[in-house]
């Protein structure tokens, strides 16, 4: 039942951050997702940390990679990627999120669509890889939300374009 209320979340925040009418892509049927950093490229408080958000209905190709440095670097199919510098407040609550995870027992399981028009919320940090619905990623289910709320479309009030 919990499982069907995040994913739930996920997808309603996916339909209002942004709207159907995305430019076409050559990649449309694909499905893009992100691999796991290596625990080499990990650094203070799990991060970086990547979000993906692809497929849904309305095609969905986003990835957010924030790094401990509170700089989130931001992608998105037909946009030019943009940066931006991520409020204090919500790098720490991101941050401490990730610090409650326990990343080994996550898994490296690349997220697979499940039925059509499966839109798929991805977290990597510290070599682990999930989906956004996963209950071992609990704790990061707001703080990603609002994370994509705010990356995806600087500049906003919680993420300052540099």
């Amino acid at each position: 039942m919990k499982s069907i209320r995040y994913a739930a979340l996920a997808a309603v925040a996916g339909l209002v951050l942004t709207g159907c009418g995305d430019e076409p892509d050559s990649n449309s049927g694909s499905n893009p997702t992100t691999s796991a950093p290596t625990s080499s490229s990990t650094t203070t408080g799990g991060l970086p940390l990547t979000v993906t958000r692809t497929g849904g209905f309305a095609g969905f190709d986003d990835r957010v990679v924030l790094g401990a440095d509170g700089i989130a670097s931001v992608s998105k199919r037909g946009k030019d990627p943009v940066r931006c510098r991520l409020d204090a407040g919500l790098l720490t609550t991101i941050t401490d999120a990730v610090k409650q995870i326990d990343w080994t027992d996550v898994g490296t399981t690349k997220p697979t669509v499940r039925y059509p028009d499966d839109m798929i919320i991805a977290v990597a940090a510290s070599g682990g890889l999930t989906r956004l619905e996963d209950p071992k990623v609990k704790p990061l289910v707001t703080p990603v939300s609002q994370l994509l709320t705010e990356a995806t479309v600087p500049p906003g009030k919680l993420c300052k374009a540099v």
